[in-house]
């Protein structure tokens, strides 16, 4: 009896070490990771951003209702939307609706009615390399070069065709 109670202590003690072990593994990599060796690092999430039909409405509802700080709506004619930011401490949503009548943004809401997530944004510390490099490993950008973004910053749009389905922005840090 005593051999079968300790046949199954050992195997409960292998079987917690195994899952402690694997959960030490799955930690959250260092901000800056990077490629050895490589010329540009990928840094934080910077801002969700979310296509929505009523910037008006969108806006209430993170300032009235849920309580967040909201910056003032901003147009961007160069990139086709008004941006309004919604401040959440470790990171941001942006805010997307149509300025003008070539906004990408129109054609998202013409294929989602009620808005939804549009794309995920990402800094590196340097764009031209992450660029170059990306292009080398064959993930297509959306323009020849990168333009300056809502935070003044150069930025570039990633395929989602080549990210999984995501429309990744890299903003320089």
């Amino acid at each position: 009896m005593a051999s079968a109670f300790l046949k199954v202590a050992v195997s409960s003690l292998s079987r917690h070490s195994h899952l402690a072990l694997r959960r030490a593994r799955s930690t959250s990599a260092p901000l800056h990771q990077g490629i050895p060796g490589s010329l540009w690092n990928l840094g934080k999430l910077n801002h969700i951003a979310i296509a929505v039909p009523d910037m008006d409405k969108a806006t209430a509802l993170y300032r009235d209702i849920l309580g967040a700080t909201v910056s003032e709506k901003v147009p961007l004619p160069e990139h086709g939307v008004y941006t309004v930011f919604v401040e959440l401490g470790n990171t941001k949503l942006e805010l997307l609706h149509p300025l003008g009548d070539k906004s990408p943004i129109s054609g998202f809401l013409q294929k989602n009615k009620a808005g939804g997530m549009h794309h995920i944004c990402i800094e590196v510390d340097n764009i031209n390399a992450a660029i170059k490099d990306l292009k080398l490993k064959n993930i297509r950008t959306l323009s020849a070069e990168p333009r300056i973004g809502a935070h003044g910053k150069p930025v570039m749009f990633l395929h989602p065709k080549d990210c999984d389905g995501v429309l990744v922005e890299l903003e320089e840090a």
